[in-house]
């Protein structure tokens, strides 16, 4: 049985662990530049071993309803993320109107991953906006409502998506328990938004 709350709290240590490591090569890599690096090496935390704490292969199916496009990836296995299921969930979630491609904040794998358990509901995400770039942006800010100049969908960090056979308010209450980046709620045009920004939810 998944068990949700054991999940979470790999996927929080996990992403703890990596910013933890982020900084210390920030750090010992800033010290370097000012001489006070000793040899030059930098201090790398090691990477957390989260196999026995959590699921050891967490997989996504996304569907484009843009571009008819489907796709089912493992994106994470024993302990560290998978270069070719990110590459393929990449590429799925591109700015389909300028076919541009960009790097996707894997948190944000992880959240929908999550989202899905929550509501034990595993299968088809689709996609109704992922990546945009920052022209795709700006065309969608001078044609529609809501949208923000500074959007994490520029910066890869945000979905917009709707689960089949879910009724989108359970999709929304489900991410808000999740107490997890950004959540917006978009009944009109029968979509939920997720990021990897700060906590904070909108209607």
């Amino acid at each position: 049985m998944f068990d949700f709350k054991r999940e979470k709290q790999a996927i929080d240590q996990q992403q703890a662990e990596l910013t933890q490591g982020a900084l210390a090569q920030s750090v010992n890599r800033r010290r370097f530049l000012q001489g006070l690096g000793g040899l030059g090496a930098v201090a790398m935390l090691p990477m957390p071993a989260l196999a026995s704490r959590s699921a050891p292969v967490r997989k996504l199916s996304l569907h484009s309803i843009n571009t008819g496009e489907q796709v089912t990836a493992s994106f994470w296995e024993e302990g560290r993320y998978l270069k070719e299921g990110l590459n393929t969930l990449n590429r799925i979630m591109r700015d389909y109107r300028a076919e541009e491609q960009s790097e996707i904040d894997p948190k944000l794998y992880d959240q929908l991953y999550l989202l899905q358990h929550r509501l034990g509901k595993v299968g088809e995400i689709q996609i109704i906006s992922g990546y945009r770039s920052p022209n795709t942006n700006a065309m969608l800010r001078r044609t529609s409502r809501g949208v923000a100049k500074k959007s994490y969908h520029m910066k890869g960090q945000a979905i917009d998506l709707r689960l089949p056979g879910v009724p989108l308010a359970q999709v929304r209450q489900a991410a808000l328990n999740m107490k997890v980046g950004g959540v917006g709620y978009y009944p009109s045009s029968n979509f939920v938004h997720l990021d990897t920004g700060p906590v904070r939810s909108w209607v």
